[in-house]
């Protein structure tokens, strides 16, 4: 198999594409002949060495695959030969086939392209597990969504209008006419505009109910600010260590710097709570993981939810998918395809 390996931290120019001994599936395992795999920003932080969960270089990072199940392992039902799936894989996702557990392996609903099963399960999951499983979000509640023309972001929209929420959303000025086609109510620029202020200019001063914040640094301190009573913040992300394509150790230190210091006495008196969220750390965690995906899919099928598909690079070109979207230049998510 071909694999897209970062042998060292560096730009996404350090990406090179090596050669390995196919995996073989053991008992209760099938394998996956990969037609797509999605990138997220955690990939990215990997490379530059800023990801703390990633083993050392050399590494194959990849949380996120489409394809055809092409072998299976003892115990497996024959009738999953040949099955157009999407799944999971904790790691290892930028591989022309990956081995996953046969329950990890859902089948790809119909209509569903590979590209776009592959732009699917992280970036539903976590969007579904902040506003839904965790967030309880209520309708006329009020969202503010940062990143909101990344993977995660545009998926939180969706969510976020089917339960008939009033939705904030920051991106850059070129992004809003987009972004207020797909629901959001309040597009606020990051770069000129102080959202803090927007949202308590938008609300009466009573700020939002949900704030998803994967940005870090001070951000954070803004979002906890702008929430209103029974508040809730989720952090899940900080794309503030990462202001440029290589590793900066003064950056991510003067974002570590900023970050707020939450205390639980804060918390009784404003009525608000802050959540971490790291969807990774559910890899082996099938009794989250699986509802989750199960309800995803049916969403799919219901025509709430469509993978924010933004483009396709050919896995050769995984260098210029990584600059692509640290460049800012996607809405939605981005991924690598794979050929036959």
């Amino acid at each position: 198999m071909k694999q897209v390996q970062i042998p060292r931290y560096g730009d996404p120019d350090v990406l090179r594409v090596v050669e390995r001994a196919d995996p073989q599936p053991g008992p209760g395992e099938v394998a996956i002949a990969v037609r797509a795999a999605g990138i997220n920003f955690a990939d990215i932080m990997a490379r530059m060495g800023l990801y703390a969960d990633a083993p050392k270089p050399p590494l194959v990072v990849g949380y996120e695959v489409s394809g055809i199940i092409d072998a299976l392992g003892e115990g497996v039902d024959p009738a999953r030969l040949g099955e157009r799936v999407l799944a999971m894989t904790h790691f290892g996702g930028y591989s022309t086939r990956a081995v996953v557990p046969d329950s990890v392996a859902l089948p790809l609903p119909e209509g569903l392209s590979f590209e776009a099963g592959a732009a699917l399960p992280v970036v539903y999951l976590t969007a579904y597990h902040m506003l839904i499983h965790l967030g309880n979000l209520h309708r006329g509640e009020r969202v503010l969504i940062h990143s909101a023309g990344g993977g995660v972001g545009i998926a939180a929209i969706q969510l976020a209008r089917w339960r008939e929420a009033e939705i904030f959303g920051t991106a850059s000025a070129g992004k809003h006419d987009r972004l207020r086609e797909l629901g959001v109510h309040h597009c606020i620029d990051y770069r000129t505009e102080d959202f803090e202020e927007v949202v308590k200019q938008k609300t009466g001063g009573k700020g939002v109910h949900i704030a998803l914040d994967a940005v870090g640094g001070d951000s954070f301190k803004k979002s906890y600010h702008s929430l209103a009573k029974t508040g809730r913040l989720f952090c899940f992300g900080i794309s503030s260590f990462a202001p440029g394509q290589k590793r900066r150790l003064l950056s991510a230190a003067r974002a570590l710097v900023a970050m707020p210091l939450f205390h639980p006495v804060s918390f009784m008196q404003q009525n608000k709570g802050v959540f971490g969220v790291n969807m990774g750390d559910f890899w082996d965690d099938r009794e989250v993981l699986q509802p989750q995906m199960t309800a995803l899919l049916n969403l799919y099928r219901e025509g709430v939810i469509d993978p924010p598909l933004d483009r396709a690079f050919p896995y050769e070109q995984a260098a210029a998918a990584h600059r692509y979207i640290q460049e800012r230049q996607n809405f939605g998510k981005v991924v690598l395809t794979f050929e036959d």
